[in-house]
């Protein structure tokens, strides 16, 4: 099982509260209360399309080494892309379907939907907003 930060956690040193980042990096106190990652329930399949991701970087290794044809390796690198985006996707509506509607039940729900938007304008190549978000 996997903790929680306490609501009232705050960066060691500060009286800024922590994100939920640094609360599950493990810099937060512990809550008495546990709960498992929503992603937990599809972890052997997102440990699978991992394992046919990393084949598919030894793939693209080989055929460097072999010298193939650059078109052919970057229709793999497309692929690779393809199948990371497809695990992202897997784990944000994990995350927004179990983590973010477990802390909205807690009452915490604006700092963690403020760090699904910053993941997400990260992934797409869009600078993260300053300042708070959240009303």
């Amino acid at each position: 099982m996997w903790e929680t930060a306490s609501a009232g956690a705050t960066t060691r040193g500060t009286n800024q509260p922590m994100s939920p980042t640094e609360a599950r990096r493990g810099t937060a106190t512990a809550a008495p209360d546990h709960f498992r990652h929503s992603y937990s329930k599809d972890r052997s399949q997102l440990i699978r399309r991992l394992s046919r991701m990393e084949g598919q970087v030894r793939g693209i290794a080989r055929m460097i080494e072999r010298e193939e044809y650059c078109i052919d390796i970057l229709q793999q690198t497309s692929a690779l892309r393809a199948a990371v985006d497809s695990l992202s996707i897997m784990l944000l509506e994990d995350h927004v379907q179990g983590c973010v509607r477990t802390a909205a039940a807690r009452g915490e729900a604006d700092q963690y939907v403020d760090e699904v938007i910053d993941v997400v304008r990260r992934t797409l190549g869009r600078p993260v907003r300053g300042g708070a978000r959240s009303a």
